[in-house]
């Protein structure tokens, strides 16, 4: 098998051959034919997530060890299975859920893999999707996406499931209140495609790039703003009429979280999605005065992710802009994302 793998923290991924692995016990094989490239991988291949304060959260604390292969929105055709797998529809596409646990301990018994504290998440524990091959751990994780392009499929395991979850922590979302996207990048458009598909409209995009921005009201929100803008949380106030329902903030950085921090009214919320890094103050009396929730969001469930395609094919949430690429174009992709160059969401083709 081929894969494009982690060899040396922070440098770009190299080409690889090794002999395709057989299934065993409950697991399965499947022959990729997508992968999604997402701008964690990006934080992943340097090695560290940035905790803030000078702290980071290094990838061998994670679980992660080189060589490794990246890789978390895998989509491809099943061609075999363990002798304990079960029934396994062999020759037909599959999306595959990466975000696998343990197995054994309660949250993993009640499909909240996704919580875990032993995860064995693909494309970050075990091998992942920059390959043509892909061992998954039981068939439970594989999810029918039939009806969907098979391109814009494979950005549902992460894109689409994260931004789902995160939207869903805000419900019930009053039809007259204003919700704030930061971010405009891949998961940012999706999280619009995603309250739009759940029937809210009053969306607000902030973002510091006026392509993404455009993109952003193409995509179905109703305004959007430069994040750079020293009166924004100001300006968020006057445009809404008053403050902020809630915010999810996609880039996970200072100024994104204390803009919208500043821009919510009392009894707001706010979802801490991206992986950007660093640390906010938090005063604890204004925290509690305003009502306040801040909440973290970590990818979503099995369940969610079958929720997620469901919505998907019944049309309500539509496609943000995809560009496939060769595989093997797979770290000019991830340099892309690191800069902030890519509008939408690359999607690797093998």
């Amino acid at each position: 098998m081929l894969s494009y793998d982690v060899i040396a923290w922070g440098k770009p991924l190299e080409r690889i051959e090794r002999a395709t692995a057989e299934p065993m016990g409950t697991e399965v094989l499947v022959r990729l034919k997508y992968c999604g490239v997402c701008h964690s991988d990006a934080h992943i291949r340097d090695g560290y997530f940035d905790l803030g304060g000078g702290k980071r959260l290094h990838m061998a604390e994670r679980g992660i060890t080189l060589p490794t292969t990246l890789g978390h929105e895998p989509f491809g055709t099943v061609i075999a299975a363990g002798p304990d797998a079960g029934d396994v529809s062999l020759g037909e596409d599959r999306l595959i859920y990466p975000w696998t646990g343990c197995g054994d301990c309660a949250r993993c018994r009640q499909g909240l893999d996704n919580y875990c504290m032993a995860p064995r998440m693909i494309g970050i524990q075990r091998s992942g999707g920059y390959a043509d091959h892909l061992l998954v751990p039981h068939p439970r994780y594989l999810i029918d996406a039939g009806g969907i392009d098979s391109a814009w499929a494979a950005t549902l395991s992460c894109s689409g499931l994260s931004t789902y979850a995160a939207v869903a922590k805000l419900k019930p979302i009053p039809p007259d209140e204003w919700v704030a996207v930061m971010g405009a990048g891949g998961l940012g458009l999706s999280a619009i495609a995603m309250l739009r598909a759940l029937g809210h409209e009053r969306i607000v995009s902030v973002d510091i790039d006026p392509r993404k921005l455009a993109a952003a009201e193409k995509s179905g929100a109703a305004a959007a703003f430069d994040g750079r803008d020293a009166d924004a949380a100001k300006k968020l106030r006057e445009f809404t009429g008053g403050f902020l329902y809630g915010a999810v903030d996609f880039v996970g950085m200072k100024g994104t979280a204390e803009l919208a921090l500043g821009a919510l009214r009392k009894g707001g919320r706010l979802i801490l999605v991206g992986l950007y890094g660093g640390e906010i103050p938090l005063s604890i009396g204004s925290t509690i005065l305003r009502a306040l929730t801040v909440q973290g969001s970590h990818v979503g469930s099995v369940g969610e992710l079958k929720e997620v395609v469901a919505l998907a094919r019944q049309g309500k949430l539509q496609p943000i802009p995809i560009e496939t690429r060769p595989l093997a174009e797979v770290s000019r992709t991830l340099d892309e994302l690191k800069a902030g160059k890519i509008i939408g969401r690359v999607v690797a083709e093998m």
